[in-house]
């Protein structure tokens, strides 16, 4: 089990909780953040888009990113949301221990 940051644009706070809080109850990930004020900038449809998002970033295990990416599929109103995974090379013994139990 290795650790991972998932890192998902969500489009305002509430989305961002709401998924958040379901993927710590269904133990998909220890611990999650919400970031907002960011701008994202991209072409979808042939169409320039700039919009205001929410970061939701779920720590979790990569054993869990796929039942996770399930699960933010079917909670996410994005008809293609970003669901990327970033391994974490560090993290103190502790903190690790106490997340498995988290998830398990």
């Amino acid at each position: 089990m290795k650790p991972i940051l998932v890192y998902i644009p969500t489009p305002d706070e509430h989305d961002a909780e709401m998924i958040g809080a379901a993927l710590i109850k269904k133990k998909l990930a220890f611990c999650t953040n919400i970031i907002p004020g960011m701008h994202s900038q991209y072409i979808w449809k042939g169409k320039f888009q700039h919009e205001k998002e929410v970061i939701l970033i779920a720590k979790t295990f990569d054993t869990k990113y796929n039942e996770l990416a399930k699960t933010v599929k079917k909670l996410h109103c994005y008809e293609l949301p970003c669901i990327a995974a970033i391994p974490i090379t560090k993290i103190n013994e502790e903190y690790k221990q106490w997340a498995k139990k988290q998830c398990t």
